[in-house]
């Protein structure tokens, strides 16, 4: 994943399709289901930081709770911040 999207590039892409929204975001919610399955935890936890933002403008992640446990379980304290997030916000008495 060399030319993977980061946060900064979907909240500007976003803003940039103003009649095409819904379809730019099941874009990159394709991308992020894609990414999301990787072996690397910096492009997993990008991945998990960019579907919570998505998350709080409306979007269902819930299929993402696994990942969002492996990512809360990375060695690396940014990675943890960025799981712990993710959990808080998209956890329910369900998941």
């Amino acid at each position: 994943m060399v030319f993977e999207k980061t946060l900064t590039d979907i909240v500007k892409g976003i803003r940039a399709s103003k009649r095409d929204t819904a379809l730019y975001i099941s874009s990159c919610i394709a991308e992020i289901k894609s990414e999301i399955n990787s072996t690397d935890p910096h492009t997993k936890a990008n991945a998990l930081q960019k579907l919570t933002f998505l998350q709080m403008m409306g979007y269902n992640m819930s299929w993402a709770s696994f990942a969002t446990i492996e990512v809360m379980s990375s060695p690396r304290f940014a990675h943890k911040r960025i799981g712990y997030l993710a959990a808080s916000q998209a956890f329910t008495q369900d998941t």
